[in-house]
């Protein structure tokens, strides 16, 4: 076995190039890349360029919108490039990929997890919460959360990094993630996969349950609000991130979980980027709609690049 493998130096990315729907998925992947690009900028220019929303839940919006939009390009524009051009792909921009995915979604995982607290602060000690949360929180939980990521991605990349292949370094799929380089490998798969498996369901499952947490102790103290309509508000506001969380992990379960079930390079492809690209183009849809603030920014902030040139002329 070892005469037959080597360590390539760059990778070729057999994207989609057999798939008889591969012009209408790109259009559909560009589409959705383009609606992920606007929707964040817009989500990150109104809270940056509105006092109003310069408040810690506001900056948590803003840091997980970059997130997303990261997350977006890291994957999107590699992807396009392997089906419409190049297919070619240095080891070392594949494993940059890499880290950088899977950086991001621990980091994510993290960055849920504080604004569950956010939430249940300032629903179960509402007086407490301008001392509590506070901006230096906020830049502290950036912090701890890249500090996390970077922790929990070392396993990951040392793992790839030692990969033997066999005889070819052509990658059936549209990316280049963990899972991807140990399917390709000269490894028995299932095992090799053992240790990534440990480290997600570290960084996965504890936050996810501390989430859960948090959220029950919001609801038992939400059923003791008097007010029908201050029931009504809290459980809006906490709907909200409760969707983000929920569009976050399930897609991101479902891609950890099918891969050991042997499928197909093209099931594969649709299961692993559904969690890269879906999230982060649904958030700011999400708080765009749910969240009033945001909303009227960003009419505002449309709105009045479109009148400053007409107003420009009289």
């Amino acid at each position: 076995m070892e005469n037959l493998t080597y360590s390539p130096t760059e990778f070729i990315l057999d994207c989609l190039n057999h798939s008889e729907q591969r012009s209408f998925i790109t259009a559909v992947v560009f589409l959705i890349y383009l609606v992920t690009l606007v929707g964040n900028v817009l989500v990150i220019l109104v809270i940056m360029l509105d006092h109003q929303l310069q408040s810690p839940m506001y900056f948590y919006i803003g840091i997980l919108a970059c997130i997303d939009l990261t997350c977006s390009t890291n994957i999107i524009p590699r992807m396009l490039s392997a089906v419409l051009f190049d297919r070619v792909v240095p080891k070392i921009a594949c494993f940059a990929q890499l880290y950088t995915l899977h950086h991001l979604e621990v980091m994510q995982t993290f960055l849920l997890t504080f604004m569950a607290y956010d939430r249940y602060v300032a629903v179960v000690n509402p007086l407490r919460y301008p001392s509590i949360i506070t901006n230096r929180t906020v830049a502290a939980s950036f912090v701890l959360s890249n500090i996390l990521g970077l922790i929990a991605v070392i396993p990951f990349v040392l793992l790839a990094s030692g990969l033997h292949f066999c005889r070819t370094n052509v990658v059936p799929y549209c990316m280049c993630d963990h899972a991807t380089m140990v399917r390709i490998a000269c490894v028995d798969y299932i095992t090799y996969l053992i240790p990534g498996s440990t480290v997600c369901a570290l960084f996965l499952l504890f936050p996810l349950g501390t989430i859960i947490f948090s959220y029950s102790k919001i609801v038992q103290a939400v059923l003791k609000i008097s007010s029908k309509e201050g029931r009504r508000k809290t459980f809006s506001t906490c709907l909200t991130h409760l969707m983000v969380v929920g569009i976050f992990y399930i897609p991101l379960f479902i891609a950890y979980v099918l891969p050991s079930t042997g499928t197909t390079a093209e099931d594969y492809n649709v299961i692993a980027i559904i969690p890269c690209i879906i999230p982060p183009m649904f958030n700011p849809v999400i708080y765009s709609f749910r969240n009033k603030e945001i909303k009227k920014g960003i009419i505002k902030l449309v709105c009045k690049r479109r009148i400053v040139p007409e107003s420009n002329k009289h």
